[in-house]
C-alpha cells in the first residue's frame, strides 16, 4: 500500500521531534538503564564499603590490616563485575524487547496510517487487523473498522440514492419531452387531454421532490422533532377524518378502532405524517370495495398504531425491503400507482426518531398487509434506534 512521502512537520522545541517511534523507545530504555546503572554504582561505592568494613571488624579483622585491604579489593572487584554483568544483560534484554515491541507498534501504526490514507482517497473497503498489543490498540483498530464500515455504507447509500433519483425522474421527464416535441412538430395539439397528461407528469415531479425533501427531513428528525403530550385517539381520529374523502372516492372502507384515551410523548405533526403515509400506502394497494383498519392500543409503556388492509399483500421475500428508499415489489409497489417509493422510508425514519419501531407483516400476495408502529408513551433519553435527541 502506497504511503505519502511527505515528512511530518517538526514541532519547535521538542527534543524527540526528529525521532521515529523505534528510536524514541530505544532512547527511553537507554536513559532508564543509564539512570539505574549510575544509581547502582553510586550506592555501591558510597554505602557498600563502610558496611563491608564494619562487618570485617565485627568478624575480628584488624583495622588497616592486609586482610582488610585484600577483602575490600575483592569486594570492589566483585561489585564492579556484578554491576557490569547486570547492566549488560539488562541492556541486551531491553534492546531485544524494545526492538520487538517497537517493530510491532510501528507496523500497527503504519497499517492504520496507510488504511486512513486509503479511506481518504475513497477506498472504504479497507480494514485493519487488531494488533493484539493491548486493549487500547485493539479498540483503536475496532473503532477504525467501524468508521470505515459507516463511511462505506454512507457512500453506498449515496450512490444508490443518486441512481434512484435519476431513474425516478427519467420517466416523467421523458414523457414531458416526448409530448412537447410532438406539440412542436404538430403531431399533437395542445388540447385538454395533452394538457392533462402534462399536468400529470409535472405533478409526479412535484410529489417526488416533496417526498425527497420530506425524507431528508425525516432522517434528520432527531434534530427537528418537537415532542409534547398528545392524545393517541385524537391523532388517529384526525388522520382518519383528513383521508376520509380519498377513501370514499375509491370506494375503500376506512374504520378506526381505539382502546380509550392515551396520552403519550411525541411530535404530533411527525406522527400524523407517519400515519398518513401508511394509510396512503394502504389505499393505493387496496382495490375498490376493500377495507383498511386503523387501530390504536396501549401495550405496557408503548402506544401501538396498526394499519391493516385486505389488499394486494407482499410476498415474503419483499417484506425485509419494504422500508428501503425507492424499493418496489412488482406486484405490490407499481410506479403507475403514483407513489414515489419514499413514503414507507419516511415513516420508518420518523418512527425511529421517536425511539420507536415499525414493522410490516403479510400472509402473502392477495392476503393484505399490516404495518405496526410502536412508540414509547413516556419521554426517553435518546432513541432506541437512530435518534440522538434527549427529550426533556
Amino acid at each position: 500500500m502506497k504511503l505519502s512521502s511527505q515528512a511530518s512537520p517538526r514541532v519547535p522545541g521538542t527534543v524527540f521531534s526528529g525521532f521515529g517511534m523505534r528510536r524514541r523507545l530505544l532512547l527511553a530504555q537507554t536513559l532508564v538503564l543509564l539512570a539505574g546503572g549510575v544509581t547502582t554504582w553510586v550506592v555501591a561505592s558510597v554505602v557498600g564499603p563502610p558496611l563491608f568494613r564494619e562487618h570485617l571488624h565485627m568478624a575480628g579483622v584488624a583495622h588497616d590490616s592486609n586482610e582488610q585491604y585484600h577483602a575490600e579489593q575483592a569486594y570492589q572487584h566483585a561489585t564492579a563485575l556484578s554491576i557490569g554483568v547486570a547492566i549488560t544483560v539488562a541492556a541486551l534484554t531491553a534492546l531485544i524487547a524494545t526492538a520487538y515491541l517497537s517493530r510491532r507498534l510501528q507496523h500497527s501504526v503504519a497499517e492504520v496510517s496507510a488504511a486512513a490514507s486509503a479511506v481518504a482517497e475513497g477506498r472504504y473497503d479497507i480494514r485493519v487487523a487488531p494488533p493484539r498489543l493491548g486493549l487500547e490498540f485493539d479498540e483503536m483498530a475496532t473503532a477504525f473498522n467501524k468508521m470505515a464500515d459507516r463511511l462505506q455504507a454512507v457512500e453506498s447509500s449515496r450512490r444508490q440514492l443518486f441512481g434512484d433519483l435519476a431513474h425516478e425522474i427519467r420517466t416523467p421527464v421523458a414523457v414531458l419531452e416526448a409530448y412537447l416535441e410532438a406539440v412542436e412538430d404538430g403531431v399533437r395539439v395542445l388540447d385538454q387531454p395533452t394538457i392533462a397528461m402534462l399536468r400529470e407528469q409535472t405533478g409526479r415531479l412535484v410529489r417526488f421532490s416533496a417526498d425527497a425533501a420530506a425524507l431528508a427531513q425525516a432522517e434528520e428528525a432527531h434534530a427537528t422533532i418537537t415532542p409534547g403530550w398528545v392524545e393517541a385517539d385524537e391523532v388517529a381520529r384526525s388522520v382518519s377524518a383528513a383521508l376520509a374523502d380519498r377513501f370514499a372516492a375509491k370506494s375503500v372502507a376506512l374504520t378506526l378502532q381505539v382502546s380509550g384515551g392515551t396520552r403519550f410523548w411525541a411530535d404530533r405533526q411527525r406522527l400524523v405524517q407517519v400515519l398518513n403515509n401508511l394509510l396512503d400506502n394502504a389505499l393505493r394497494h387496496t382495490a375498490p370495495g376493500g377495507h383498511v383498519r386503523l387501530t390504536v392500543e396501549t401495550t405496557g409503556n408503548d402506544v401501538v398504531f396498526t394499519v391493516s388492509d385486505d389488499g394486494e399483500g407482499v410476498a415474503a421475500e419483499h417484506l425485509p425491503h419494504v422500508f428501503e428508499r425507492f424499493y418496489r415489489a412488482d406486484s405490490a409497489r407499481n410506479r403507475d400507482r403514483g407513489g414515489s417509493g419514499l413514503g414507507l422510508a419516511i415513516a420508518k425514519a420518523l418512527t425511529e426518531a421517536h425511539g420507536g419501531t415499525i414493522t410490516a407483516t403479510s400472509p402473502g400476495p392477495g392476503a393484505g398487509t399490516t404495518f405496526t408502529v410502536t412508540v414509547p408513551s413516556l419521554p426517553v433519553a435518546g432513541a432506541r434506534r437512530g435518534s440522538q435527541r434527549e427529550y426533556a
